[in-house]
């Protein structure tokens, strides 16, 4: 007969744990019923794992596993982040706009977990040759001075425990071919998260909604969207966020840095690369990439 099935999920934060085991035939949550059993979601993880370490990417998970739901795909996610060595340090949301989600087919946004070894920094160039199909997104980044509640959080809470707002760029990347992918995919590969960089300048409090941000390559802009473009405001998506990770157990904690959702689209990034994102109200923040094309 077979085993109960059992989604262990666990988040990092600090040294410290916190684990929730759910055994039962089906785990129903917000996203759907799980109906891959353990083996496959490792087996699953183990594939998206291989390819991010080796760069080389792999089929569209929901092309071998067609009845992946939401709910199998972040147990896939969280195997992955459980055995990575360094600390959750936030998180990201990503399908935030009304495009995205049309397209994907979903009423909500996903997420992923931004760990300490994703960090990366204005004055360090990165290798674009670390990853399989790199992007980068502009961002509006809510650094947290203390915890916010969990399912029953709201905006004011958002707008209470944030510390300050900040200019950032995410490093989107899939491990999946050609980002070939359904909302299965993207989920199970973290959201798409591969890395992240803050800018220097910190602002207490400002209209989050109102924000133009426009993406430089070089001297050229490339991209250009305002922080409404995140589900009409973004903190809006941070509260979507701390009442969806609390299904998990999870709390968003002082000192998370929070990535609700991309300002514009996204810009594929080449070797040699230099982008600068300038924000209004909100400062600039810089990343470049070295590397043979």
């Amino acid at each position: 007969m077979r085993a109960a099935r059992h989604a262990l999920l666990v988040d990092r934060y600090g040294g410290g744990s916190v684990t929730r085991r759910c055994t039962g035939r089906l785990l129903l949550c917000s996203w759907g019923v799980q109906m891959l059993t353990d083996d496959e979601c490792r087996v699953i993880a183990d594939r998206l794992w291989t390819a991010e370490r080796d760069r080389v990417p792999i089929p569209p998970i929901t092309r071998d596993w067609p009845g992946l739901t939401a709910a199998d795909a972040y147990r896939i996610q969280l195997l992955n982040v459980s055995r990575r060595p360094d600390r959750v340090v936030g998180h990201k949301v990503g399908l935030s706009s009304a495009a995205m989600q049309e397209m994907m087919g979903v009423d909500e946004p996903d997420y992923g977990h931004l760990l300490e070894g994703m960090r990366l920094h204005e004055d360090s160039p990165v290798d674009a040759r670390r990853y399989c199909y790199p992007r980068v997104e502009i961002e509006v980044a809510f650094l947290l001075g203390a915890d916010l509640p969990g399912r029953d959080c709201t905006e004011q809470d958002v707008l209470d425990a944030t510390e300050a707002f900040a200019p950032s760029i995410e490093l989107i990347d899939s491990r999946i071919e050609d980002w070939r992918i359904g909302l299965g995919d993207t989920i199970a590969d973290n959201a798409s998260s591969a890395g992240f960089v803050v800018g220097a300048s910190r602002v207490p409090s400002l209209d989050s909604r109102g924000i133009v941000a426009v993406l430089y390559r070089g001297d050229e802009p490339v991209a250009e969207g305002r922080s409404d473009a995140v589900l009409g405001d973004p903190v809006i998506a941070v509260a979507w966020l701390a009442r969806t990770v609390a299904g998990f157990g999870v709390r968003l904690r002082a000192g998370h840095l929070i990535m609700p959702g991309a300002c514009a689209r996204a810009v594929d990034v080449r070797p040699g690369d230099s982008f600068r994102a300038e924000f209004s109200g909100l400062g600039s923040v810089r990343l470049a990439f070295v590397g043979e094309p």
